[in-house]
């Protein structure tokens, strides 16, 4: 198993470049094609009318200024990949919402690189869910890009969440060419007793053993934890100088509206190293 195509959002955001740099790492070491892809905002049915200009100049050129501003975004997403010497790589804008436009390019990709939503710079093209609703409905897993602190690596010193349900084990093999590159595993479980059917005699043997059988050189932990799972998640993760958490995302949507799991809302809000998700 391999990523053959990494799909990645880029913005006019601070982070943007950062996170097509991780993106373009990953497509380098898996052999993968990158694309970057930017998004005018707007939802593409407003533009099934065909008419728009006759019907409205006023947002016929709005519209105009958002494909521009998206096409700036992906000229600056192709010059990086000129300069990091990627060796497959292509640019473009979806003239869609982000998570219409991403999520279905999502669908014929192998991984979805995007950033964390940051509450210093709200993005004009992008709903602050972006990236839960990606988790939720792209069928693909989903790599968050904390929008605070840089990283020398990304998935040499993975954490891995496991809690035997089948969001976890989703996210598990997701992230397994990650894993197989990666010096160490750790596989972490909290409070198995409250799952033991589901962990075995002795929780952890049955992941451990599945991955090892990847190739994956790993080694777990069981944790009792009687706060709160999320934030013992990020302690441990600063603990063991964790560059990655492979989890499992809980939830589901109301509408627009998503209505996260206790732990996939504190990981996801108060993250410090990327997240690889699954759903």
């Amino acid at each position: 198993m391999s990523y053959k195509t990494v799909l990645v959002h880029v913005d006019e955001s601070i982070r943007s470049d950062f996170r097509a740099r991780i993106a373009a790492d990953i497509a380098r070491d898996e052999g993968a094609h990158l694309i970057g892809t930017a998004v005018t905002g707007v939802s593409r049915f407003i533009y099934q009318d065909g008419n728009i200009s006759s019907a409205d100049p006023n947002l016929a050129t709005h519209l105009q200024f958002l494909s521009e501003r998206a096409a700036r975004s992906v000229t600056g997403f192709t010059q990086r990949m000129q300069e990091l010497d990627a060796p497959s790589y292509e640019g473009m804008v979806a003239h869609d919402e982000a998570g219409g436009g991403i999520g279905l390019l999502a669908r014929y990709c192998d991984l979805v690189v995007v950033g964390q939503a940051s509450r210093n710079e709200p993005s004009p093209s992008v709903l602050p869910d972006f990236a839960e609703y990606l988790v939720m409905h792209s069928g693909r897993p989903v790599l968050i890009v904390p929008y605070v602190e840089d990283f020398t690596s990304v998935a040499r010193r993975p954490l891995v969440a496991w809690d035997a349900s089948r969001e976890s084990t989703r996210a598990v093999t997701d992230a397994i060419p990650l894993l197989k590159r990666a010096e160490l595993v750790q596989v972490a479980i909290f409070n198995p007793n409250a799952a033991s059917d589901a962990h075995g005699e002795q929780p952890g043997a049955d992941i451990a053993l599945f991955l090892s059988r990847h190739g994956v050189k790993v080694q777990v932990s069981v944790h009792k934890t009687s706060t709160d799972v999320g934030n013992a998640l990020l302690s441990l993760a600063h603990d063991l100088d964790s560059d990655l958490i492979v989890m499992g995302g809980y939830g589901h949507s109301r509408f627009r509206e998503m209505i996260m799991g206790g732990v996939t809302r504190t990981v996801m809000e108060s993250m410090t190293v990327p997240i690889l998700m699954s759903h």
